[in-house]
């Protein structure tokens, strides 16, 4: 590790030589290339640098515990070496995580993609819920939101609603929710006062650059009508929605959402490339290890991961056999305890795996 980290430590040194090099207008791209790769190696760098400053301070204790006869002194160079190999196992176990291999999807933007399940209109209000749940997270993270298709339902609920989430490592942060979330609650219509239990199932899709995935015009089937809801004459007369039908794999992709057709299609392309892309790399990984059979989960949309209880103000992950007692907090997008004991976790199995391997 330390060979490595001592490489990483010269690039990062070469890359500040170069940033000063590429100072001039015309080399404004070369710039940007070296500066996102220097910040990359920042973290690494400095904690390197902590930990080389950290081993030497060590030896120098060490050599004055060799040669001090005061027994006070004695003592307290024990205590602060003893405090220093601590800073130095917490150092490089972070280091460790650090330099696991990154998942090229974590800094993409995502297509999100909620339908309701079992429980009829109870489930059509939870998927909504669930939508505003992630929806203002996302307003603290200060990312952005769009809408991409919705489909109402008659009691006011969301039979199925897409939308994309944009900004800094969303699919880092939310990668992990994919799966079914059950509520448990009394509805409205109850008379008697019963818990009905329901459920809705979230997918969570890195979103697919077109260099990723080629998607041929004569593979594409391309329908043209009137949005339908609110909007306003200029929505609902106008032929701006649009249903693309992905005629290889069957997969088809609504966007009504914009006044503008051309919008429409952009957004519709967006998701149907990110789920062709999804499509395409959990057949890959399946073949080679059964997609994160781990502590996480599969972020299968069968997998049950999540249970909001309503009558315990209660919210369990499954995957952790976590459960807090903070549901209306969660529900107003407070979600940040649960996502960093998700990634936390994954991320000591990954350690765990790699040690072992």
């Amino acid at each position: 590790m330390l060979e490595k980290l001592n490489i990483l430590e010269q690039k990062y040194e070469e890359l500040s030589r170069q940033l000063s090099d590429f100072a001039s207008i015309d080399q404004q791209s070369k710039y940007r290339v070296a500066a996102k790769a220097h910040a990359e190696l920042q973290d690494i760098v400095d904690l390197y640098r902590k930990l080389k400053k950290t081993f030497k301070n060590i030896a120098e204790t060490g050599r004055f515990l060799e040669e001090e006869r005061d027994e006070d002194l004695v003592l307290l160079a024990r205590e602060e070496l003893k405090n220093l190999q601590e800073v130095k196992a917490r150092i490089e176990q972070e280091l460790q995580l650090l330099l696991l291999p990154k998942d090229p999807n974590d800094q993409k933007n995502i297509v999100l993609e909620i339908r309701a399940g079992t429980g009829g209109g109870e489930a059509t209000l939870f998927c909504q819920e669930i939508f505003r749940m992630y929806w203002r997270y996302a307003e603290r993270k200060g990312w952005k939101v769009e809408v991409v298709s919705s489909n109402p339902s008659a009691v006011g609920g969301l039979k199925e609603i897409i939308a994309m989430i944009e900004g800094r490592g969303v699919y880092s942060r939310l990668k992990y929710e994919g799966g079914v979330h059950r509520v448990q609650r009394v509805p409205a219509t109850e008379t008697q006062g019963r818990v009905h239990t329901s459920a809705v199932t979230v997918a969570i899709l890195p979103e697919a650059e077109e260099v990723e995935i080629k998607i041929e015009s004569k593979d594409l089937r391309i329908d043209k009508y009137c949005s339908s809801g609110p909007g306003g004459q200029s929505v609902n007369t106008t032929y701006s929605a649009v249903r693309i039908t992905h005629i290889p794999s069957g997969e088809v992709v609504t966007c009504q959402d914009e006044k503008s057709q051309h919008k429409n299609k952009a957004k519709a392309m967006k998701v149907l490339r990110s789920r062709l892309h999804n499509r395409a790399t959990l057949e890959q990984q399946s073949e080679i290890d059964n997609f994160r059979k781990s502590l996480v989960g599969t972020g299968d949309r069968s997998e049950k991961i999540r249970t909001y209880n309503f009558p315990q103000n209660r919210v369990t992950d499954h995957r952790l056999g976590l459960t807090l007692h903070q549901l209306e907090q969660v529900l107003q997008g407070a979600l940040g305890s649960l996502l960093d004991a998700l990634i936390a976790a994954d991320r000591a199995k990954t350690l765990e795996d790699k040690k072992f391997a």
